[in-house]
């Protein structure tokens, strides 16, 4: 838990002071998909480039 207090203390000195909640929640949002995203590729939970336009060619009919 501290990590996380950490993070979030550390986001809020980089922030504009006269910076909306808005603008708060979107930086936690967008800092925990990147978390999300470093842990997936950790563990191997990723496609090549070559996986996603076979798989891009299905959805757009090509």
């Amino acid at each position: 838990m501290q990590k996380v207090k950490e993070e979030v203390s550390s986001l809020l000195t980089r922030l504009p002071d006269d910076c909306s909640l808005e603008d708060v929640q979107y930086h936690l949002y967008v800092l925990q998909k990147i978390e999300r995203g470093l842990k997936d590729m950790e563990e191997g939970r990723v496609y090549t480039q070559e996986e996603v336009e076979k798989r891009m060619a299905k959805w757009i009919g090509k």
